[in-house]
């Protein structure tokens, strides 16, 4: 089960974020510049730029949507593995109907960090759910998706 504490109270002003479950959190505070965004999982945490999140949650929002598009054709004991890259990123969903791990890869241009990351079948979804809350914060910081075509 996930909690989701949420410190925001007047729209012309944004404040802290967060929200966490098993094995995942995700942080917003748009006062720690340029890195507005934590990502975590079983034991690590990094920070995201507000485009690097951005695009993490557009890739992963269709990477997730394809999933669901073929959840209707998986029988139940068929596992299913879907990869998309866009830009810098590079994700992959591995799972069943029900249940998926996701492994996500940031290979920015060079000079820049690249992250490796990663989420058990339990965290996975409820992460990904929990992104999706994401893009109104950032589009009011007015800051381009990171390598997320649509």
């Amino acid at each position: 089960m996930s909690r989701t504490s949420l410190t925001c109270c007047r729209a012309e002003r944004l404040t802290a974020q967060e929200w966490d479950g098993q094995g995942w959190r995700l942080g917003f505070d748009p006062q720690r510049q340029p890195f507005s965004v934590l990502v975590g999982g079983q034991g690590w945490a990094v920070e995201l730029s507000g485009a690097e999140a951005a695009g993490l949650r557009r890739t992963l929002g269709r990477l997730v949507a394809q999933h669901m598009a073929l959840t209707d054709q998986l029988m139940d004991e068929e596992t299913i593995e879907l990869e998309l890259e866009s830009g810098p990123w590079w994700l992959a969903l591995t799972g069943d109907r029900q249940r998926w791990a996701l492994r996500i890869v940031l290979t920015p241009d060079p000079g820049q960090r690249a992250l490796e990351l990663s989420w058990g079948p339990g965290a996975s979804a409820a992460f990904a759910l929990a992104l999706e809350q994401l893009p109104q914060a950032l589009e009011l910081l007015g800051e381009p998706a990171l390598g997320a075509q649509a």
